[in-house]
């Protein structure tokens, strides 16, 4: 081996040390544990999914697996069937039910997303009085649980009622409008938290180079700034679509008409009053057709949520 041919292996183990911050490869026990502990989490994890999907499949309605079989005997469909068709007592299908859900959470997502993005983009760029202020009470309001606010919501909507010509009497309480409502308001201040917390990362150079290049304020905004937050516009609407379709408290005491119930309101219904008198194979046929939605949403937008969610992990 001549003295450059060992030169340029050493500087090729160098540069692969620099390319893995300089951490040798784990031996081979190391590499078991970490492995063996990756099992553990995945079995912690999943093994609730996989009681539920076989509580789903099982015909006898228990209320947990009698063995470690994830495929019961007499494993049928039935349960997702009977759940599709009618899963209350209530005259409603799962699809009204769905589409119930799909209205409060896609309105509120959409909603949350468009008055906080303007907000937030006033607090982070423009200084004005009572600025302070203003922002500290909406991290009071954030701090707030949802239900605390149930009880002045309900009066307040509840005092907007309209005799309209064809619909008839129109309560903004006993609505999915007002549902809608309702959760908007208790998302709003963590979308604008949120919001301004990533506006802020977004250098002003970029808003005055358009500025320079002709473009006014509406087009800065729109065209360089919107783009640039595609990121947290991504986290905040689907954290606002899935507390919009997994909402219970507002729907369970705002809305009367069983037409107007929710996936998360006939799951409620499900149960019984004993452990016996729920059936729980089709409640776990329900709770499975329930998330479905939300996962595909994720997995659909994933690649702008996970980039969304590491929103200032390498801030300085």
């Amino acid at each position: 081996m001549t003295a450059a041919t060992a030169q340029a292996q050493a500087r090729d183990r160098a540069r692969s040390r620099r390319i893995s911050g300089g951490r040798d490869k784990p031996s081979l026990v190391k590499q078991l544990i970490l492995q063996a502990i990756c099992l553990g989490i995945l079995f912690t994890v999943m093994f609730p999914v996989m009681w539920i999907l076989s509580m789903a499949l099982d015909p006898r309605n228990l209320s947990r697996p009698d063995g470690l079989n994830l495929i019961p005997p007499g494993a049928s469909l039935d349960s997702f069937r009977q759940v599709i068709a009618q899963p209350t007592v209530n005259p409603v299908t799962f699809v009204e039910l769905a589409l119930n859900s799909l209205k409060i959470a896609a309105g509120t997502s959409l909603a949350s997303v468009m008055i906080g993005v303007l907000a937030a983009y006033v607090l982070s760029r423009f200084d004005f009085r009572g600025r302070q202020v203003l922002m500290i009470a909406i991290l009071g309001v954030l701090m707030l649980p949802a239900v605390a606010t149930l009880a002045p919501l309900f009066i307040t909507l509840n005092q907007v009622r309209f005799d309209l010509p064809v619909l008839g009497e129109f309560n903004l309480r006993n609505s999915l409008l007002g549902v809608m409502i309702a959760i908007t308001s208790g998302l709003l201040p963590f979308a604008i938290w949120n919001l301004k917390g990533y506006m802020d990362t977004i250098p002003r150079e970029l808003e005055e180079a358009a500025s320079v290049d002709g473009a006014t304020k509406n087009q800065t905004f729109f065209r360089v700034i919107l783009p640039l937050a595609t990121p947290a516009l991504a986290v905040t609407a689907f954290l606002g679509f899935l507390s919009g379709w997994t909402e219970f408290y507002f729907s369970w005491q705002f809305l009367e008409n069983p037409k107007d119930f929710t996936l998360a309101m006939a799951l409620y219904n499900l149960v019984g009053q004993y452990a016996r008198t729920t059936p729980w194979s089709q409640f776990a046929a329900f709770a499975i057709l329930t998330a479905l939605p939300v996962s595909l949403v994720y997995f659909i937008f994933q690649r702008y949520i996970v980039s969304g969610l590491a929103i200032g992990g390498v801030k300085g």
